[in-house]
């Protein structure tokens, strides 16, 4: 197995780097390209489109999680004063 495999390329010139931090830095300073972050976790792109891809699947896919999360609570609380308050609703102020 080959550790040492340079799997991210320029390109513009065509040369390997061992890693994506090694390859924005050469876009940065050999080629003065603007490289793109995202808002949310600051993951640097090259391209826009890779940016945007990035922010719908993996932002996306959290804040989903998080609206499905809310739709399975339980319906019991936790809370001492929601069951006393749940409770004095059966009561009637009729006596």
């Amino acid at each position: 197995m080959d550790f040492f495999h340079k799997k991210y390329t320029c390109e513009i010139e065509g040369e390997k780097f061992a890693s994506e931090v090694d390859l924005m830095t050469h876009y940065r300073s050999v080629h003065h390209k603007l490289i793109l972050k995202c808002h949310k976790c600051g993951k640097e792109f090259i391209h826009e489109k890779d940016r945007l891809h990035h922010v719908r699947e993996e932002h996306e896919k959290e804040m989903d999680a998080r609206v499905h999360k809310s739709e399975h609570k339980s319906k019991a609380s936790n809370n001492p004063q929601d069951q006393v308050d749940s409770n004095m609703r059966k009561f009637g102020d009729n006596l």
